[in-house]
């Protein structure tokens, strides 16, 4: 696939400090399906536009893997079928192997920081080669020196009395993940290290895909963990939580629901039945409340992507590290087919409080569609137009 063009419309006004937020900013396909030597610059919103086949479900698969590996998923898990990675006509070496490669750049208070990553898919699903390098400096680089063990050989920037470090890593995670139990940190080129790789990995962990499937939200849920799933399954249960601990957001919930649903929304409501299950309602303000299971599938995907803007990642099913404060990262919203069953005030209205919390550096929202016409000159959003 190829980029086409980059639209963007010029931003809002960015605070006078840096943002220091740990957030992926680009997003590169070297080798990946149908992208090659692609590269994707991510704003606070970004949409991937193009038909069928350019590749924009990809882009987000890539992503989406790129946060698992983050958050230190083995590799077999992030790609069962790695093979329907590798690019088409891709031919095999004199040894049958077959790879991809992707990155990106995470940015923060380290600046950017750079991750490239190699994966054999054939015929042994391993990482070949990965790389993590800031301001020109390789930090990290892994390399297979033996195909027979299960093993990279890793070399690491110390700025000591020996200039790097080497030693064995496994070949089924990335070797980010693994620095901080093994470097030590007492000179300043491993605190640099260690540094970019919490960096990288804060930036990647912070991810949430979200695809909200209408027929499970119809049906009533039982209460659990009160942390909204990626089909937004349980947002009947999700609702009676943050309804009940967060008055102001709720609020502003309530206010874009009002907006993108049909006839009047005084309220939106839990409500737990006889049975322990509980299901969401819409309160109409004249008495009459209208169970979520009535509304069709376009007002159901509205409202649970509008819940998804307007909550935070103690709400969202995410792996969120809980040791960063919130100050120092920010959550990134991944949604294929962002406009699927949205009428145009639906849709525009979901992008404008996606652009609003952008800015605010909450939430930043990475969305594929069809055709992003409709989208292009909004404040704070960008789109990267695909083509086959």
């Amino acid at each position: 696939m190829s980029v086409t063009s980059l639209s963007t419309a010029p931003p809002a006004p960015f605070p006078d400090r840096y943002d220091v937020r740990a957030r992926i900013t680009e997003l590169r396909l070297s080798a990946f399906a149908g992208h090659r030597r692609a590269s994707f610059p991510l704003g606070a919103v970004t949409l991937f536009a193009g038909p069928s086949g350019s590749g924009k479900s990809t882009a987000l698969a890539a992503y989406e893997a790129l946060a698992r590996l983050g958050g230190g998923a083995e590799l077999g898990e992030v790609f069962p079928d790695p093979a329907a990675w590798v690019p088409d006509r891709a031919r095999p070496d004199a040894e049958g192997r077959r790879g991809f490669r992707i990155g990106c750049t995470a940015d923060g208070v380290e600046g950017p920081v750079q991750l490239d990553v190699a994966v054999q898919a054939e015929p042994r699903l391993r990482v070949v080669g990965e790389r993590l390098s800031a301001g020109g400096v390789v930090l990290l680089e892994t390399a297979l020196r033996d195909p027979g063990r299960r093993t990279v050989q890793a070399a690491w920037h110390t700025a000591g009395a020996a200039p790097v470090t080497r030693a064995p890593l496994p070949d089924d995670v990335l070797g980010t993940t693994l620095l901080p139990l093994r470097v030590a940190g007492k000179t300043d080129g491993q605190r640099r290290v260690l540094a970019a790789a919490e960096q990288m990995v804060v930036a990647l962990r912070s991810v949430f895909p979200c695809d909200p499937v209408p027929a499970r939200m119809r049906v009533p849920v039982p209460t659990g963990s009160g942390r909204l799933l990626p089909g937004c399954d349980n947002l009947a249960d999700v609702l009676s939580r943050t309804r009940a601990e967060c008055g102001r957001r709720h609020a502003q919930l309530v206010e874009v629901v009002r907006a993108g649903c049909v006839g009047p929304v005084a309220d939106l409501a839990a409500e737990r039945l006889r049975d322990g299950t509980v299901r969401a309602l819409l309160d109409r303000g004249d008495g009459h409340r209208t169970e979520l299971a009535r509304l069709g599938d376009g007002e159901l995907r509205y409202v649970a992507l509008a819940l998804v803007l307007l909550t935070g990642p103690g709400v969202l099913d995410v792996d969120a590290p809980g040791e960063v404060p919130d100050a120092l990262r920010t959550l990134t919203v991944l949604a294929d087919g962002f406009d699927r069953c949205l009428d145009p005030g639906q849709r525009a209205q979901l992008l404008a409080t996606a652009a609003r919390m952008g800015e605010r550096g909450h939430v930043r929202w990475v969305g594929a569609v069809s055709d992003a016409a409709w989208a292009v000159g909004t404040p704070g959003v960008a789109v990267v137009h695909l083509e086959p």
